[in-house]
């Protein structure tokens, strides 16, 4: 499993690296569109009470946020600001982050205008899309 984990890993950095990755794309609201296990299976999220703000602050680093989406468009922080750096190794992209309690590492596998795939020490793949508030009527 490990090793088809590699190769994978290896194709996608290598796709990353030919599209010339756009970090500015990393800024924004994300929500969690599905995860895919170690083991392949997979977990789609039809709804999300918590969404992910992104913001690169310079070059190398930036900010990750969950915040609650309220009824009239607006967010309910959680005041728990996530920092990360922004390391390019060994041909893959990597967010490092470190907040008082905790430090890990993701590897982007994509990120365009409406998605975000990456990859954490777990072998857990997230896939965000560019969140889209409720609008009602």
């Amino acid at each position: 499993m490990k090793k088809i984990a590699s190769l994978l890993l290896l194709i996608v950095f290598f796709n990353c690296k030919e599209k010339n990755v756009d970090l500015m794309q990393l800024n924004g609201y994300w929500e969690i569109e599905e995860v895919q296990l170690p083991d392949g299976s997979l977990r789609d999220y039809t709804y999300n009470n918590t969404i992910d703000y992104i913001e690169l602050t310079d070059s190398v680093n930036g900010i990750r946020e969950k915040l609650k989406p309220k009824i009239d468009g607006d967010f309910e922080g959680s005041n728990l600001k996530e920092s990360f750096e922004v390391r390019t190794e060994n041909d893959s992209l990597n967010l490092y982050y470190k907040t008082p309690y905790s430090q890990w590492k993701e590897t982007i596998l994509m990120l365009n205008e409406e998605h975000l795939k990456v990859i954490n020490q777990n072998q857990i793949i997230y896939t965000y899309k560019h969140y889209q508030p409720l609008i009602l009527d």
